[in-house]
């Protein structure tokens, strides 16, 4: 391996496109929506709440450069959560990316962004991490899961991340979406 390959390796986070089977490898090159949950896949799926009923989340400040990443590809990105709390929209914001939360149907909203884009189900993919986001899952044509799913929902990831909700798992999908179209 030269230098700046394993360079690279290093400074990877998941599987390295070249290592992926390559129905996968195509499949996430032909995404053109990219949909997250936000509980479990932006955050590590914990709530602060404090004496007041506050709610607070952490997020990782690596997905931003993920998601800037993708931007210039031409890749529509968005937010559907099941969640009702202004944290979402909050987090949305800052990341510059349009967010439905306080979802109950996410295929249907999943579908809306598609048509709202001109894509197809089967250019949309998804990443989820619990029952919640099952039919959404099964939906997208491009289903991916976080390392730490819930295990009811593991089997259904065409793409599992090897980093965490909320650990920087966005940003391994989205430098894995760039990387490989970097290499067409």
């Amino acid at each position: 391996m030269d230098a700046p390959s394993a360079h690279r390796d290093v400074l990877r986070w998941g599987t390295a496109p070249e290592r992926l089977d390559p129905a996968v490898r195509a499949a996430l090159a032909r995404i053109r929506l990219l949909a997250f949950d936000f509980d479990g896949v932006m955050t590590d799926n914990r709530v602060y709440v404090d004496e007041t009923g506050r709610e607070m989340v952490a997020c990782s400040r690596y997905e931003g450069q993920g998601l800037d990443r993708i931007r210039p590809l031409g890749i529509a990105m968005c937010i559907i959560s099941t969640e009702v709390n202004t944290v979402v929209a909050r987090r949305a914001q800052k990341l510059k990316l349009p967010v439905e939360h306080g979802v109950g149907d996410k295929v249907a909203k999943l579908n809306h962004f598609a048509d709202a884009h001109g894509v197809t189900l089967a250019d949309c993919a998804f990443v989820g991490n619990d029952i919640n986001d099952r039919a959404v899952l099964e939906a997208a044509g491009v289903p991916i899961v976080v390392a730490d799913c819930h295990p009811s929902v593991a089997h259904l990831g065409l793409y599992r991340t090897e980093r965490p909700g909320g650990y920087g798992a966005v940003r391994e999908i989205c430098d894995l979406i760039a990387d490989i179209h970097e290499a067409l």
